[in-house]
């Protein structure tokens, strides 16, 4: 996909992508051929044939064992808990018919495997990672481990690896030796590119594995490649077709659900702009993560790492970042984490996403953050909304995150500081909604040394007297068409600045009264219905933000868009997040 191209091609094709995703999957489940494997752990007897309801499999080892074909199913009765086990699948499916590993049964809860600590796997990307302090190899323990596996699709089970049960290490829960652990891992090693990988409606919970190992498989779900026996024979080992989708991931450690780290890391460091070609060579193509919901991950919520054009959209993290305190993660390495991002993608698109109540960026975690575009081009974030996060709403890191956009957002009451800008050069932030509590300034101190275009956006100080604002703290932060509210100051390099004072107008509906917790009744699908939690950030009609809009061009040129709720644009602007029905 090209970035050149106006951004309505982003946003119309991501449907697309999704559909020709499902397509070749569907298709690939569309052949009736191969067996179906039956296990329960209430029923079953490892002497049966496992090949009908009533002689299933007792156990998962005895599915460990096969060499599944394309085409093969392998069910678990509802109901059925498979103690200390797990899967370890051999072989693949095809074009023609993929492998599905699901349930069956009309009575009882999911099937549920509990790994506790079994399922051991040796990973190693093969040479030390960048920074010394992450650890690029050592056992892994998976509850489900696709090794070299593509055209599958995984749906309807409940996992967990928990240490309280099981901890042959004797170690404690925060100790630096503590073994990686993760509900679904996926390696690509020896097999070129995997394709499609569909993980659906999993309920993954209680992942107790390393804290401090942000790199090794180590959380919810997991995809790593590794460098490869023979290259020349092989392939080079990365993803394309992977959807991750509809799966509940709650109190894992460290990461929430990560697409995917590569051994390839190196040829990637150099340069802050990702050439076209060597992503697509090295990187993993048609990436769709979306309708998962991550609560209390210790660490990140959702990464995705050497991606092109991945679109993470629909997602809600909760409580991401709870280990990262002083306490759960008492060794200093890289105590950092935030809700959804990417590191190293080229052209990466968040959107209709939902980030709460990150954690602890003042007992130890120096992000906190609900969004961070870091090391990567191009990345957008648009159409997402934020609240409580302790770190802040959003992160430009560093030098190498570069022609980032965010637009169309509404952040509300994120703490510390609203924008982190640490040394980034060109962030792009338009069109956004900043509710912002008292006390908590707009550039987040600790990290206002970058440069930022913010222009067009409603800059709301929902504290009870208007304040004095340092604005530019390093003169590298240009302002342009701002509504500011509730503000004594205004920045210099705004020359069309717009001021209410509180006692002049409303701007909005009723605001501060957006979601502070998830609410599954009323997820960001249902914002194009016409009532929503969202509707006290619509513009009120006497709002000084109607009409006062400015044409804002980013580098794909003139954007005509929509709205927060999906509202087409046109040429009547208004300022912020959202387009007045007037």
């Amino acid at each position: 996909m090209n970035i050149k191209k106006n951004q309505i091609y982003f946003i119309a094709t991501c449907c697309l992508i999704s559909l020709f995703m499902l397509t070749k999957v569907a298709h690939a489940e569309s052949n009736p051929i191969g067996n179906c494997y039956y296990v329960s752990s209430q029923r079953g007897s490892d002497t049966n044939s496992g090949l009908s309801i009533s002689e299933p499999f007792k156990s998962l080892n005895k599915i460990n064992e096969l060499k599944l074909n394309p085409g093969d199913k392998v069910l678990l009765e509802n109901g059925s808990v498979f103690e200390d086990q797990y899967l370890q699948i051999k072989n693949s499916g095809n074009i023609e018919a993929c492998i599905e590993i699901s349930n069956y049964g009309d009575r009882g809860n999911l099937p549920i495997i509990n790994t506790n600590g079994k399922g051991v796997w040796y990973q190693d990307y093969g040479k030390p990672l960048p920074n010394p302090w992450h650890k690029y190899k050592g056992n892994v323990s998976s509850s489900i481990l696709l090794k070299d596996v593509e055209y599958i699709k995984i749906k309807n089970i409940e996992i967990t690896n928990d240490r309280e049960k099981s901890q042959p290490d004797h170690l404690a829960y925060n100790d630096l030796k503590v073994m990686d652990r993760t509900g679904v891992a996926s390696v690509a090693k020896n097999k070129g590119t995997l394709e499609n990988i569909v993980l659906e409606n999993l309920y993954i919970h209680d992942i107790d594995g390393n804290i401090y190992n942000k790199h090794m498989a180590n959380g919810g779900i997991y995809f790593i490649s590794e460098l490869p026996d023979n290259e020349e024979k092989t392939g080079i080992p990365k993803y394309d077709n992977i959807i991750i989708k509809g799966n509940r991931i709650k109190n894992v450690s460290r990461t929430g659900l990560a697409v995917a780290y590569s051994a390839y890391f190196d040829l990637f460091q150099n340069s802050a702009e990702i050439d076209q070609e060597l992503i697509e060579k090295y990187g993993n193509t048609n990436v769709l993560i979306e309708n998962n919901y991550i609560e209390d991950a210790g660490g990140d919520g959702i990464v995705t790492m050497y991606c092109s054009s991945p679109i993470i959209q629909r997602n809600v993290s909760n409580g991401a970042g709870r280990q990262m305190n002083t306490t759960d993660y008492p060794i200093v390495t890289q105590r950092v984490a935030a809700a959804m991002w990417p590191w190293k993608c080229k052209n990466a698109l968040f959107q209709y996403n939902e980030a709460y109540s990150t954690k602890n960026a003042d007992q130890g975690n120096g992000d906190g953050q609900a969004w961070d575009a870091d090391s990567a081009d191009g990345t957008i974030y648009q159409y997402n909304y934020s609240s409580g996060n302790s770190g802040g709403t959003v992160m430009f890191c560093l030098e190498k995150a570069v022609n980032s956009t965010f637009r169309f957002n509404i952040s509300q009451n994120d703490k510390k500081g609203i924008l982190n800008l640490p040394n980034n050069p060109d962030a792009h932030i338009y069109n956004n909604i900043f509710y912002i509590d008292e006390g908590v300034p707009f550039v987040r101190k600790d990290m206002n040394t970058g440069s930022a275009l913010i222009e067009n956006n409603i800059i709301y100080n929902a504290g009870k007297q208007p304040i004095n604002e340092e604005w530019n703290p390093n003169n590298r932060i240009i302002y342009s068409n701002n509504l500011y509210f509730n503000y004594s100051n205004l920045p210099s390099s705004d020359n069309t600045a717009l001021l209410v004072n509180s006692q002049e107008s409303n701007i909005f509906v009723s605001p501060g009264n957006g979601p502070v917790k998830p609410n599954f009744n009323y997820l960001t699908y249902d914002r194009f219905t016409q009532n929503t939690v969202f509707d006290g950030y619509k513009l009120e009609q006497s709002s000084p933000a109607i009409h006062s809009g400015k044409k804002v061009i980013d580098k794909n040129g003139y954007n005509l868009g929509t709205d927060f709720f999906g509202i087409k644009l046109d040429d009547i602007l208004d300022i912020g997040a959202v387009k007045s029905s007037k």
